[in-house]
């Protein structure tokens, strides 16, 4: 009975935040445009399945994904555990020895990016509009990999204890520069990749990952060390999609020269 009362009262507060969206939706349809709704019906039972879907979602996010990966960072970063034993956890541990950790946040950055519906829409619009030159699944990957990539060194980067704006600075630095030499459509998309990593999937299990690691490594603030994480998932997919686009042009020019000199 509680479950269905949580369940409820995640409905009604699904209906309060996505309501300012049908306003403006509506607002500007029916003053503004001044046309009726086109198939009224089935938009508004859409938007029926979008609310029962999202509150289904948001409380099975509370009831497993976020337990769970509190659960998984806390044991995963626990100095006995790292150490390889309870009796050798007052060890003196150095950024080495939390290999298990980089895997670890390597694998759910991947694994969280790949399932996150933000980027599953945004590669579909992108493979819909590129007439099948960018695919959903290079797209997901290539963005996949840099959250991966980023969310593994920001957990370094909490171990070492390392100011965050020394990493952020060099990034967008690389950043700029492969703007310059990127392929001129792929350049938005990729900006947009490193917004849309940080959704509802990706962001709980690694901000758990990135306070349990602080709250455990010895000398870190959980308010100072531990965010930060989502920044790296936020900048890294810009960096590998620019370079997948840059792979695939530079693949693409040498098959050309490749078959212009078999055709001398």
């Amino acid at each position: 009975m509680s479950a269905l009362i949580s369940l409820f009262e995640v409905f009604v507060a699904t209906i309060l935040d996505v309501l300012p969206i049908a306003a403006i939706i509506f607002g500007f349809q029916l003053f503004v445009l001044r046309r009726p709704v086109p198939n009224l019906g089935k938009v508004l039972l859409g938007f029926f399945y979008v609310l029962l879907g999202l509150a289904f979602f948001l409380e099975g996010l509370d009831m497993a994904l976020f337990p769970l990966g509190k659960l998984m960072a806390a044991q995963l970063t626990d100095p006995a555990f790292i150490a390889g034993g309870i009796e050798q956890a007052a060890a003196v541990l150095s950024w080495q020895d939390y290999k298990w950790v980089y895997l670890f946040a390597f694998l759910i950055g991947f694994a969280t990016t790949i399932a996150e519906p933000s980027l599953i829409a945004v590669a579909i619009k992108a493979q819909e509009v590129s007439a099948g030159g960018i695919t959903v699944w290079g797209l997901r990957i290539a963005v996949a990999f840099g959250v991966a990539i980023g969310i593994s060194l920001g957990t370094y980067r909490i171990v070492t204890g390392t100011p965050l704006h020394y990493y952020i600075i060099v990034g967008y630095i690389f950043v700029v520069f492969q703007t310059m030499y990127a392929p001129k459509m792929i350049i938005p998309l990729a900006y947009d990749s490193g917004g849309v990593t940080t959704s509802t999937v990706t962001v709980p299990l690694v901000a758990a990952l990135g306070l349990g690691l602080a709250a455990t490594v010895p000398g870190r603030s959980t308010l100072l060390d531990g965010f930060g994480l989502i920044a790296f998932a936020s900048l890294f997919p810009m960096i590998t999609v620019m370079g997948y686009a840059q792979i695939a042009q530079f693949r693409a020019r040498r098959a050309v020269a490749a078959s212009r000199s078999e055709g001398l």
